[in-house]
């Protein structure tokens, strides 16, 4: 047992006293959810001071009865939050096998009861009333975490790519972190007294105070344990879903809803490429619009809910049947064993084949618009080029921060490709102007986007123009090299062919959402095809002996 000298005064985040996320993040529980808890946890009467887990450990649901528990970032030594008696120690990452960002420490006369968090997940599926209060609060905790920079990571070195791949991992996965740039001495400075920094390069903080340097975002995210959630090699499920973008998630959720074991694979962040736009205004229910991570987060809180294992980042390598179903191959070597496989791997954007452009990537060349890349946009100008949804959706948000957006088409009317009110909302904006039958042919900078050419095919002239960052959407490719093994039948253009209920030409292999031949690429389309496909996919498990 560990014990942890208690401060006297403390400057911390009180649970009683965080106005702005207390309602929905330290929720009242009823006597219901009470008692549920209590019938599947385990009173502990630790010492003052007892150190209850570490940072970097897999951690439960802690109810404080009396007393209080701290959370410690151990980088700092500094008590970060104090959860009193009524609320609870948890968020998002611990119902998702994640390790703690926090040293748990108990204060004097201190009662808590431990819920496992296996127990917490059957919980959670047993009792709707329990799963909305928990998993609203876990989500508003993750979220306020995120907000104030606090916990999770800090991501250390210069304002180039590598630091701009590893925050864009962070964003899309909804890891909180801050940022520390060599060029703010005083703060590099306050960190390099914590810990060992390298003398260039990137450099990653883990909760625990291990530097990492220049490290991959597999690294970062075995560091965090997000990227093999209690998989262990020849694992077996009913369904594995290949891909966690709107049709993915929305597979999972039907699935495990109607009682499947679920396992879904994402090889860049939950939400797919959806999850990068900034502002959906036509999906059904969002009158105000919705942005692609807060639907990818609620998609993900309703297929964890049901108790779907998710995989991210994990790409599926190989595929290959075996009797009873597949054998799924991941890139790290581990094979999942699953009844059924849904492909629902996307697309992804087209790289332009520019001399420079690649060494610009990262530093004012993109290929999503978040707020990562529109905050240093103010008094500058930006350029989008392509003529789909997520270009319009792009231009208008980059709008907000840029003095200009330029959008290139090499058509000559948007409203070939593009929703009929994101072409009005363009047309008609100040700060945004359309450019038809233009195409990009250079870019300039040294070291990061400085300016970029187009040619106006209309008016036969080549155009240069100053600009701060280029974010390239000009159509996309299916990422399905993965299945060449296994001979399951594309089209010329790489994409998957289907048959009645998205089935392949392989039996209890199916495909929807974009990377489907011929499918409507729309974030509605490619939702209801997951929900869809799961009907099909309970036929073939009924018509065939399952693992």
């Amino acid at each position: 047992m560990s014990i942890i000298p208690v401060p006297d005064e403390l400057t911390h985040y009180s649970s009683r006293r965080l106005d702005e996320v207390h309602k929905m993040a330290f929720p009242v529980l009823s006597q219901h959810v009470l008692d549920l808890l209590r019938s599947s946890g385990e009173e502990l009467h630790p010492t003052p001071g007892e150190l209850l887990w570490d940072a970097g450990d897999p951690y439960d649901l802690h109810l404080v009865l009396t007393g209080g528990v701290l959370l410690v970032d151990r980088r700092e030594d500094r008590v970060v939050f104090v959860i009193e008696a009524g609320d609870f120690v948890g968020e998002l990452g611990m119902l998702m096998g994640q390790r703690s960002v926090f040293q748990g420490v108990a204060m004097e006369e201190t009662a808590i009861l431990r819920v496992r968090v296996e127990e917490l997940r059957r919980l959670v599926e047993i009792s709707g009333e329990l799963s909305d209060v928990v998993l609203s609060a876990l989500d508003a905790r993750r979220r306020f975490l995120s907000r104030k920079g606090e916990g999770g990571l800090v991501l250390a070195g210069d304002d180039d790519r590598d630091l701009h791949r590893l925050q864009d991992f962070a964003e899309r996965n909804q890891i909180p972190y801050r940022t520390v740039l060599r060029s703010n001495p005083s703060a590099w400075s306050d960190l390099a007294q914590t810990c060992a920094l390298p003398e260039t390069g990137t450099a990653v903080v883990t909760a625990q105070r291990r530097v990492m340097t220049a490290p991959t975002t597999r690294d970062l995210a075995t560091a965090l344990g997000i990227d093999l959630w209690g998989i262990a090699d020849d694992a077996r499920c009913d369904l594995l879903v290949v891909g966690a973008g709107p049709a993915g998630l929305a597979a999972a959720v039907y699935g495990a809803s109607e009682g499947l074991d679920v396992v879904v694979v994402e090889d860049v962040a939950i939400g797919g490429q959806a999850g990068s736009s900034s502002r959906i205004e036509n999906y059904l229910g969002f009158y105000r619009g919705v942005s692609g991570v807060e639907l990818a987060r609620a998609a993900m809180l309703q297929a964890v809910k049901f108790g779907t294992r998710l995989l991210s980042p994990r790409s599926v390598t190989g595929l290959s049947e075996v009797p009873g179903g597949f054998r799924v191959r991941l890139d790290d070597e581990h094979d999942i064993l699953a009844s059924a496989v849904i492909i629902a791997s996307g697309v992804r954007y087209r790289r332009l084949d520019l001399p420079g452009l690649a060494d610009l990537e990262g530093r004012g060349v993109y290929y999503a618009a978040s707020q990562l890349e529109a905050n240093p946009l103010s008094g500058h100008n930006a350029v989008v080029v392509g003529g789909a949804n997520s270009a319009g959706q792009a231009a208008l948000f980059l709008a907000r921060n840029a003095a200009h957006v330029h959008v290139l088409t090499r058509r000559d009317d948007l409203r070939d490709t593009m929703s009929n009110y994101l072409v009005q909302r363009l047309t008609h904006h100040q700060r945004i102007t359309v450019h038809p039958c233009s195409e990009l042919t250079a870019v300039h900078g040294s070291g990061r986007l400085s300016a970029l050419t187009w040619h106006d095919r209309a008016r036969d002239r080549d155009v240069r123009l100053d600009a701060a960052a280029l974010f390239l959407m000009i159509g996309a490719d299916p990422c399905t090299t993965w299945l060449h093994d296994i001979g399951v039948d594309l089209d010329a253009k790489g994409f998957v062919l289907t048959h009645d209920s998205f089935a392949t030409s392989i039996p209890g292999l199916f495909a929807v959402g974009d990377v489907r031949a011929d499918s409507v690429k729309r974030v509605a389309s490619a939702v209801g095809e997951g929900s869809v496909v799961i009907s099909a996919v309970h036929a073939y498990l009924a018509s065939r002996r399952t693992f």
